[in-house]
């Protein structure tokens, strides 16, 4: 069951629903903040272990009820109509105030691709306490919702992850936007993009603003395109693409290239 209703999530931002945001104008000012954090901002499951754990905390004075899912991509499944290999125990728990709640995720046997990483997203929802009757004037009540990646990883693939950045391609592409940089993936892990910019005389084009975390990655043996809106002419012939990936422990790491020609 959905315990209740809410806006959906891009990446691992927090935010809560479109109706209570347009309540806050009518109603005045007040301070929404989820109270329930995830340790970490993606899981890795290595193919070879019967379970992995998540961490969670409630950093709020007061109690808080969580439900939990994972989905295949499409981020508007319920939790009845998401099918995915593994199981989330506990699915629905409440925490207490300062209090942290161990979440098992473990795989059902269904087959997955053993030559690349799989992708799934966890998602946490939390409802707040019911607001009580002396604190109800100005107080809005808001759902919260995280959603995070689940990197399924298969045993023995060809080379390690921190490996994989440096064997991507970047080239300039025209694209129905205007010009963009294309990134072709040729390893089996999934690679996430904190920022993605090109370098050409002097100047700095980054990657359009906005996107969402499913955007804002490479899929294995697949390519990705990231528009570039200020860039109008041809760059110069030494021109660069800085990026910085995310690693499994949420670190940045920054990498420089040549484009190729």
């Amino acid at each position: 069951m959905i315990l209740h209703r809410f806006q959906r999530n891009r990446g691992t931002v927090q935010r809560p629903a479109r109706l209570a945001l347009l309540a806050l104008m009518l109603a005045g000012s007040f301070t929404a903040q989820a109270s329930v954090v995830i340790t970490g901002t993606r899981v890795v499951y290595p193919a070879n272990q019967k379970e992995v754990t998540v961490r969670f905390e409630n950093k709020n004075p007061k109690p808080a009820l969580v439900q939990v899912w994972l989905d295949s991509g499409n981020e508007d499944a319920t939790p009845e109509e998401a099918r995915v290999p593994f199981l989330a125990t506990p699915p629905i728990f409440r925490m207490e105030p300062g209090r942290q709640q161990v979440l098992r995720l473990s795989y059902t046997g269904e087959p997955l691709p053993t030559n690349q990483e799989s992708l799934f997203w966890l998602n946490m929802l939390e409802v707040p306490p019911k607001v009580q009757a002396s604190e109800q004037e100005n107080q809005l009540q808001l759902a919260f919702r995280t959603r995070i990646k689940v990197f399924f990883r298969p045993q023995d693939l060809p080379l390690e992850p921190s490996q994989a950045a440096g064997k991507l391609r970047w080239a300039l592409v025209h694209d129905a936007q205007g010009r963009a940089l294309e990134v072709t993936n040729p390893t089996p892990y999934h690679l996430s993009f904190d920022s993605v910019e090109l370098l050409t005389a002097g100047q700095r084009h980054a990657k359009q603003s906005g996107q969402a975390a499913a955007e804002n990655m490479v899929n294995p043996h697949a390519s990705n395109r990231f528009v570039l809106p200020g860039l109008t002419a041809a760059p110069a012939a030494d021109a660069q693409v800085e990026f910085q990936t995310i690693d499994d422990y949420g670190a940045r790491h920054l990498h420089k290239v040549r484009l190729a020609p």
